[in-house]
């Protein structure tokens, strides 16, 4: 009974794991966040910023794209805080609206030899759901960050949402991304860190644990 409970006691395939997956963050932009009407802005940053944090801290490899800064504005400053100067300094600024039919893109992504594939971004659908359905159709598997991504109604937020999943596409929220890398609290060397992360990024459960720190510090003395 053991041994078969050992053999089961393992994750399922779908789930994102450090050495499996790209994270591609498209146009977090000013421009394109004063149309956002499915959410608030302020959500999408903090969220996008979570997920650069996250990714940052397990190492995977991040691709930043923009389409004409001279119009759409410059990336989040939130989200570029949190990523490393080097991505920052070689985002692809593109022309085209699908991220995707740039060829720089695509290249970057074959040239890191994973398969799955983690994209958020506005507008969701536009910017989110022409390169999703165009890496499902090429081959990869691709999962959308939800509550990183806002569109210009809740309808079109919500039909783009819908066409993704219909195609293969799997939705996920960005705190839950920071857990599927990290899976295990005995994973010591990154704990203080996904603390780090929960605390500055997760609301409400952030002042949890701004609060069990104060205590446990309290207590110490």
């Amino acid at each position: 009974m053991a041994k078969e409970a050992n053999e089961l006691a393992r994750p399922a395939s779908s789930l994102l794991t450090t050495d499996d997956s790209v994270l591609i963050l498209i146009d977090h932009q000013s421009q394109m966040a004063f149309s956002v009407q499915s959410t608030t802005i302020a959500e999408v940053a903090n969220n996008t910023a979570q997920l650069a944090a996250s990714a940052r801290l397990f190492g995977v490899p991040t691709l930043l794209t923009t389409v004409a800064e001279s119009f759409s504005g410059p990336v989040f400053e939130k989200v570029t805080a949190e990523l490393d100067d080097d991505v920052v300094r070689n985002r692809v600024e593109r022309t085209t609206v699908n991220a995707w039919e740039d060829p720089r893109v695509v290249d970057w992504v074959l040239s890191t030899g994973r398969k799955k594939i983690v994209i958020a971004g506005l507008w969701t659908e536009v910017c989110v759901a022409f390169p999703v359905l165009s890496a499902i159709e090429a081959g990869f598997e691709v999962y959308f960050v939800e509550d990183a991504s806002g569109g210009v109604s809740e309808t079109a937020h919500r039909a783009s949402v819908d066409r993704m999943v219909q195609a293969g596409g799997v939705p996920v929220a960005s705190a839950q991304y920071l857990y599927e890398l990290h899976r295990d609290w005995a994973n010591a060397d990154k704990y203080n860190d996904v603390i780090a992360i929960a605390k500055k990024y997760q609301g409400v459960f952030g002042v949890g644990i701004e609060y069990h720190q104060d205590k446990a510090a309290r207590g110490a003395e």
